[in-house]
């Protein structure tokens, strides 16, 4: 009888060990489809958790009192638009450097804040060469203001921040900039970016509202799946007990967002199947909103790289930009 008293209470521990102390629950804030207002009780309620384990909340108390104190270093024309090098600052202990582009025309115009990957800076949005294709270049010829900063690679500069906390609040801080200009339609600001820039467009649209359109290229995926092979500067303390890719791209919605993912991006990488099984956790949020057009997956004959055509027919149809010639 004691033995098998001993043997049902090794049977029970080892039952129970999942769920120690030691264990933590995964993804506890996921998206479940409901009526509307539970939907936007949900994305209020996530919104603050997440700005608590980015460790801006202190920033955020004082975002409206805190000067951008733009600086210009330098100017030049270029054909339709002038292209600027500024300084603002992103906290009241840091500057940042940015670029901007503005047309010729007084507006009010578009404007989109241009987010590049790893191993490249602010200025590579706007390379026709690179695998962004230029895109930055293309909407500043189009009549659009464009802004673009140099996203943190693997360096926190600040202390009492936290990597993810620090790369996106200066893209806050761009939207920022972007609404004290007169050229700028405050109603029609959107994102685009590629890899790492389309992980900070996927953060900057889902927690800043005032974006009404995101183009997130290079990354649709699952944390499972950025676990192996990948940079791990995408994970930080609480994150994945809280949500997936899925429900921070859900916070987008009802606003416009495109992924784009590529047919020659490797099973190891943005692949496109993983991509249709991850759009689909994002539908429901955009059916209760009553708008599953404003949600598309671009897929598209290339690899880790901008799609142009998509992305600008995209903000032709949601900021209004101009079509080209």
């Amino acid at each position: 009888m004691i033995s098998a008293t001993r043997g049902f209470l090794l049977v029970f521990l080892l039952w129970i060990q999942p769920i120690s102390a030691d264990s933590q629950p995964m993804r506890t804030s996921a998206y479940h489809p409901g009526a509307k207002e539970e939907a936007v009780e949900w994305q209020r309620n996530l919104r603050e958790d997440l700005w608590r384990i980015l460790q801006l909340q202190p920033l955020r108390e004082i975002q409206g009192s805190l000067d951008l104190n733009p600086e210009k270093i330098s100017s030049r024309k270029k054909d339709h638009y002038e292209f600027q090098a500024i300084e603002i600052s992103s906290t009241p202990s840091r500057r940042i450097p940015v670029v901007v582009t503005l047309p010729e025309s007084e507006g009010p115009h578009p404007a989109v804040v241009c987010i590049h990957g790893h191993g490249h800076d602010r200025f590579k949005s706007y390379d026709k060469e690179s695998i962004y294709k230029g895109f930055a270049s293309v909407l500043a010829e189009r009549g659009v203001v464009t802004i673009a900063m140099d996203v943190g690679q693997h360096e926190v500069y600040e202390e009492g921040m936290i990597l993810m906390g620090e790369r996106l609040w200066d893209v806050i801080r761009c939207v920022d900039y972007l609404e004290s200009l007169p050229q700028v339609d405050k109603g029609r600001i959107g994102c685009a970016g590629l890899s790492l820039g389309g992980e900070m467009a996927m953060w900057l649209g889902a927690m800043d509202t005032r974006i009404q359109a995101t183009v997130s290229a290079g990354f649709l995926t699952t944390m499972d799946h950025m676990e192996v092979n990948h940079c791990m500067c995408w994970k930080f303390e609480g994150l994945r007990e809280l949500v997936d890719y899925a429900d921070i791209y859900s916070l987008i919605a009802p606003r416009a967002l495109m992924c784009q993912n590529g047919l020659k991006e490797p099973e190891s990488q943005f692949y496109v199947p993983l991509a249709r099984e991850v759009l689909k956790e994002i539908e429901p949020i955009y059916e209760i909103f009553g708008v599953p057009q404003n949600l598309e997956l671009d897929v598209h004959e290339g690899g880790h790289e901008i799609d142009l055509p998509g992305l600008l027919r995209f903000f032709e149809e949601r900021l209004s930009i101009p079509k080209g010639s």
